[in-house]
């Protein structure tokens, strides 16, 4: 039997505005009627929160095929967008064939030497960065990525909602597992600025989390992310202080 005959996806999320849910992710052709399970989890304290539960529920039944898919509310799979995720996933295991972790944004390599991979539409503008994919990767954006289930890989709830999904990367990393972007292009419609005005709240929670980050991996240092550089600790508070303000 073949990988693309056994493979199966599942999909998980995190949901916080059933506005922004019905008009992105559940308009997505593949997890309408009849299509992929999806596990929705509503106002959860972390990423983790959600994604463990849903990991350990699949663990009892899982196989080297069986990846779960840790989607954002506010992205949309366009139609056919699972068989060729599944198709890239297919094509990249057989490259890599230690790999855990697939994304669809990312990061090899750190400042000047950092190298961004990866096919997507953000906030309307098509990102296609030239590095040939699938590529390993030490980063990737937490918009989507997939785990296969059998790696027993968690996210870690001290992250909350940031850094989780490079965090993940470098944990499979410490296990001799690989991971990658792959081409599937999605859309991603993030409301969280890339610069200027911005929620006292969000900038707080994400200084918070960097924290956590920073620390956990600090003999990793340098590294980088879709959004920061981190050559030491308090890198991640600098760049919001000198590129974000907060509404009066």
């Amino acid at each position: 039997m073949t990988h693309s005959e056994t493979l199966r996806l599942s999909f998980v999320s995190c949901a916080s505005d059933q506005q922004v849910l019905a008009q992105r992710l559940l308009a997505s052709p593949c997890l309408g009627a009849g299509g992929h399970r999806l596990a929705l989890h509503f106002n959860a304290s972390s990423a983790a929160e959600g994604f463990n539960a849903t990991m350990a529920a699949q663990a009892v039944a899982a196989d080297e095929d069986r990846w779960l898919v840790w989607v954002h509310q506010d992205v949309f799979l366009p139609p056919g967008w699972d068989l060729g995720f599944t198709q890239a996933l297919i094509g990249a295991q057989q490259q890599f064939p230690q790999l855990a972790v697939v994304g669809v944004y990312g990061v090899a390599g750190a400042g000047a030497s950092a190298r961004r991979a990866g096919h997507v539409r953000d906030r309307g503008t098509l990102l296609r960065e030239p590095a040939a994919l699938p590529m390993l990767v030490d980063s990737l954006d937490e918009m989507l990525f997939a785990v296969r289930v059998g790696s027993q890989l968690q996210l870690d709830p001290a992250l909350g909602f940031d850094f989780y999904a490079t965090d993940l990367v470098l944990q499979a990393q410490a296990r001799g597992l690989q991971c990658a972007v792959v081409d599937a292009c999605c859309e991603h419609w993030s409301s969280t600025p890339s610069s200027g005005a911005a929620p006292r709240r969000l900038l707080q929670r994400i200084e918070a989390s960097a924290r956590v980050f920073e620390a956990k991996w600090a003999q990793r240092l340098p590294l980088s992310t879709p959004c920061f550089d981190m050559g030491a600790a308090g890198d991640v508070a600098a760049f919001i202080a000198a590129h974000f303000h907060s509404p009066p």
